[in-house]
């Protein structure tokens, strides 16, 4: 279930399909002190566990059913704010330019190396739907600014909390900020992007 701001406390959601069964399970074992885990070993148990809660998922690219790129593809599609990695003993090859993925991992993969994965994708999830939060509140209330007066804001329960709100995905954003390099934001901006259809988020 989704950790952003407007979700308090929820734990994230990861989905694990990977057809070596002992791995999978290895994986999950990871994970599972620190996030929710669903477990797929088949394409098609990865699409039955599949809804909205299902914040990060990892992908093995070699799969009995149907390879994990058409996995990605289906996300991407179907659950397109859901972040996903590959994790695979295929190296990567030109062809992951055009695959809508946010990390790709190459087997064999150590537990501390896919947790720092996992959260750095946790990370940039959690800052997006900051800032997306951020824009909107902030939109509003620049529109109320602008139609109330000061003794009516001032009075206003509304606005009140609204400020606050303004105020703590502030300091949310800013505190997730500092665990980022240059790749982080240009990952974030061209989710951003893409949702506005290209357009950037500031007036």
């Amino acid at each position: 279930m989704s950790t952003s701001p407007e979700s308090g406390d929820s734990q994230t959601t990861v989905l694990v399909l990977e057809d070596e069964e002992g791995l999978a399970d290895l994986y999950t074992v990871w994970l599972s002190d620190e996030y929710s885990v669903r477990t797929a070993y088949t394409a098609a148990e990865a699409r039955d566990k599949f809804d909205q809660d299902v914040d990060i998922a990892l992908i093995d690219r070699r799969l009995p059913d149907e390879s994990g790129d058409a996995v990605l593809d289906w996300i991407s599609r179907n659950y397109p704010k859901c972040r996903q990695a590959m994790v695979t003993a295929v190296n990567p090859d030109i062809d992951i330019v055009e695959m809508p993925l946010d990390d790709y991992l190459v087997k064999p993969i150590q537990k501390d190396e896919l947790l720092k994965r996992v959260r750095r994708l946790d990370n940039q999830r959690n800052y997006e739907g900051a800032v997306r939060d951020l824009y909107a509140l902030t939109r509003k209330r620049v529109h109320l600014e602008s139609e109330l007066s000061e003794s009516e804001r001032s009075s206003s329960e509304e606005f009140a909390w609204l400020e606050t709100r303004i105020e703590e995905l502030e300091q949310t954003a800013a505190e997730v900020n500092g665990k980022f390099d240059d790749r982080d934001f240009l990952e974030i901006a061209r989710r951003l992007g893409d949702d506005t259809g290209g357009d950037s988020y500031g007036e």
